[in-house]
């Protein structure tokens, strides 16, 4: 069977995570999201809150150094940081997911990164700051004031995150295969927009 893997990254407050939803349950398949979290913190022992701050902190490189040059007996994995280990526990998860499932949607986790060889339609969610700070205020519960710097800090942790673990640019494009703006668009019609363009696309490869 054609594997129909989706993999969705966003801004804060762009809605990628409902278009995520959406587009699974247009195509019929499950959504993974921060259920990846959980079962990262199931398999550690560790509160998912725990991890979901450990997530995106990640170390600077000498930060990094120092811890290994402190206990050269450990082995490499031992020795980094909780930020590393919880992307290369996610990482199997997905990888373990992928294997047991042909189709389903993951929003985040550098899935795009994680799942490119495995022939994933990878997708990235934008939308203006004003946007995304008025959806933070009226979905999110985010008071006005501190929307906007609840905004900048979780972009940035993102990005970090993703940049440090994959060697690329959260926020470069060309490397996804749709680009929606979900300010202008909504986030139905990039749902259907997803679904269709992956159909499309799905089609030219296979037989």
């Amino acid at each position: 069977m054609k594997k129909t893997i989706i993999t969705i990254e966003r801004q804060y407050g762009s809605g990628g995570s409902n278009i995520g939803r959406l587009t699974a349950e247009k195509l019929g398949i499950n959504c993974y999201n921060r259920q990846i979290l959980e079962m990262t913190a199931e398999r550690c022992g560790i509160a998912p809150e725990y991890l979901e701050n450990a997530e995106e902190n990640v170390p600077t490189s000498f930060l990094y150094s120092l811890l290994l040059s402190a206990n050269p007996a450990r082995t490499m994995e031992e020795n980094l940081p909780l930020s590393d280990k919880v992307f290369l526990m996610e990482s199997r998860i997905i990888n373990e997911i992928a294997d047991r499932e042909n189709r389903f949607v993951l929003v985040g986790r550098c899935g795009s990164y994680i799942l490119e060889d495995k022939g994933c339609f990878s997708v990235y969610i934008y939308a203006s700051p004003e946007f995304r700070c008025k959806r933070a205020i009226n979905e999110y519960g985010v008071s006005n004031g501190k929307a906007e710097s609840i905004m900048k800090k979780a972009d940035k942790r993102r990005e970090t995150f993703y940049n440090v673990n994959t060697g690329r640019l959260w926020q470069d494009k060309d490397q996804y295969a749709l680009c929606l703006n979900s300010g202008v668009l909504g986030d139905e019609l990039c749902a259907e927009i997803i679904v269709r363009a992956y159909q499309e696309y799905n089609s030219r490869f296979s037989d």
